[in-house]
């Protein structure tokens, strides 16, 4: 179901405690915490707390959840004074999806031109 933690979900054990991560914040909706394979030198994923399986699944589902996960991921790019950031979910695996809760990368600290690559 929707919003409920899902046992073989990662970001959800990370939600639980079960799975250690470096949370750098945290409020009652989301969790903010540092990417293991970081593609840039600021690069923190922002989840909500509940489970949805993806940004599209979680706007649906949830519009203040996501307008939260949104707010975070400012909150985020203010804490760790990035003057200039990037935002990116990933929707489905073409698009590099790799883990089904829905998340939010704050990318920065150096250019991020467009496209990548």
């Amino acid at each position: 179901m929707a919003g409920e933690p899902q046992d073989d979900c990662l970001f959800c054990k990370i939600v639980a405690g079960t799975i250690p991560a470096t949370i750098v914040r945290e409020t009652d909706t989301t969790v903010a915490f540092r990417d293991i394979n970081p593609q840039a030198p600021t690069h923190v994923l922002v989840i909500p707390k509940a489970h949805h399986r993806d940004a599209a699944a979680l706007a649906a589902a949830a519009p203040e959840l996501a307008a939260d996960v949104l707010r975070e991921t400012q909150a985020v790019a203010d804490q760790e004074k990035l003057e200039s950031y990037r935002t990116v979910f990933n929707t489905g695996s073409g698009a590099g999806q790799t883990v089904w809760h829905a998340h939010a990368h704050v990318l920065g600290g150096r250019g991020l031109e467009w496209p990548p690559g």
